[in-house]
């Protein structure tokens, strides 16, 4: 029997790589349901994003290639892996991508890659590809350009200046945990050190301040904690002002056998996502709340609690702030009460300019998300 190995046209190399690239979350995918990925009808995987106007779309999104020099264990693309691999060329990726944005189909780009050969001449693929679509076509929407770990500072400068957005991945909470999945990553030089840079080069006031900076870590195949995670995960917006933190639960039967979820960590896949979702609560608390890292919760072991989320915990953990008078309260007060967010702030305090608020129910709709909130709170 003599097989035969045919190569692949531009539509059936898009196909494996984007299929390839929904591994990389460092562009869309929350705590919401429309926040999620999820399959479009062409097959391809759909990554909502906000637009400006506050209204949603989604993004074309796919590697340049799948081939990787890398040999990062919890990934399904690594060095060591037999699986087909492909490479786009900047001007197939071009193309096509403005095939389906003149069609409507997507309101921008996310493009990443394995490393091919090294991280300077992937960056060139990359950033030749965005080059292309800016100053030969004219294009001047959303791309959001993957930084490799790895790339020197003029590389990374090029990606910076043609993009929207760009994302380096953390990966994981420190270089101890690092080098347990990869032995060629130096996590400082190769991650740290580029992050930094994206952030002086993002700075508000700086020439590149619109431009928006997000990362991802891998969670669960180092045998890292929860609380090693939020710690780090509280310097990138404190101190380094990331926009965004992403999550990503390490799937167990895509990475190196040998690898656990951590001796302390969940095991179960469905556990995992649950730890990943209370990851996401604390960014949305840090973000959005005004929480900061000593005010979230882990158990002895340094992981978040499956039970009750993080807001939740706060709250049992800190009787002496309750119950909270809703006409005088501060919005930063009210949204420590757990089953108030954003919206019913406002809306409390909206009413209580117009009179005194003397009941639960006109509060908002009820509901249990709502209904969470009365023994919290005093008229």
């Amino acid at each position: 029997m003599v097989g035969i190995v045919s190569k692949p046209d531009t539509g059936r190399k898009l196909e494996i790589l984007s299929d390839d690239a929904r591994y990389d979350l460092a562009c869309a995918c929350g705590t919401q349901a429309d926040d999620r990925r999820r399959r479009g009808g062409d097959g391809r995987w759909i990554y909502p994003v906000t637009l400006p106007n506050g209204g949603r779309s989604v993004l074309f999104k796919t590697l340049i290639s799948n081939v990787c020099a890398n040999d990062c264990r919890y990934c399904p693309l690594r060095e060591q892996q037999d699986i087909r691999r492909c490479t786009l060329s900047p001007e197939e990726t071009a193309r096509v991508f403005l095939d389906y944005y003149g069609r409507r189909k997507v309101f921008g780009l996310f493009l990443s890659s394995g490393v091919i050969g090294s991280p300077d001449a992937t960056m060139d693929q990359l950033n030749t590809t965005a080059r292309l679509l800016r100053q030969r076509h004219g294009f001047k929407g959303y791309i959001h350009l993957k930084i490799i770990p790895g790339a020197d500072n003029a590389a990374i400068e090029e990606a910076v200046s043609l993009a929207s957005a760009v994302s380096l991945n953390i990966e994981t909470p420190g270089e101890k945990n690092l080098a347990k999945l990869s032995g060629r990553k130096d996590y400082v030089r190769d991650i740290i050190e580029p992050i930094k840079r994206i952030s002086h080069l993002t700075a508000r006031g700086s020439r590149f301040e619109r431009v928006k900076q997000t990362t991802q870590f891998i969670v669960g195949p180092a045998g890292e904690s929860d609380a090693e995670i939020v710690k780090y995960m509280w310097g990138l917006y404190d101190r380094l002002h990331m926009h965004r933190v992403y999550f990503s639960a390490y799937q167990q039967r895509l990475g190196d056998p040998a690898l656990s979820s951590g001796p302390a960590g969940p095991k179960a896949s469905d556990d995992a996502f649950m730890r990943e979702h209370r990851l996401y609560q604390v960014d949305f608390l840090m973000r959005k709340y005004g929480f900061k890292e000593t005010d979230i919760l882990f158990d002895e072991r340094g992981f978040l609690s499956r039970e009750i989320d993080p807001k939740e915990a706060w709250a049992q953990d800190h009787p002496e702030f309750f119950p909270l008078n809703v006409n005088r309260a501060s919005r930063l007060d009210l949204l420590r009460v757990p089953g108030l967010g954003p919206v019913t702030v406002g809306r409390i305090l909206r009413l209580r300019r117009e009179h005194r608020i003397v009941q639960f129910e006109e509060i908002g709709k009820a509901g249990a998300r709502l209904a969470k909130a009365r023994r919290y709170l005093a008229f």
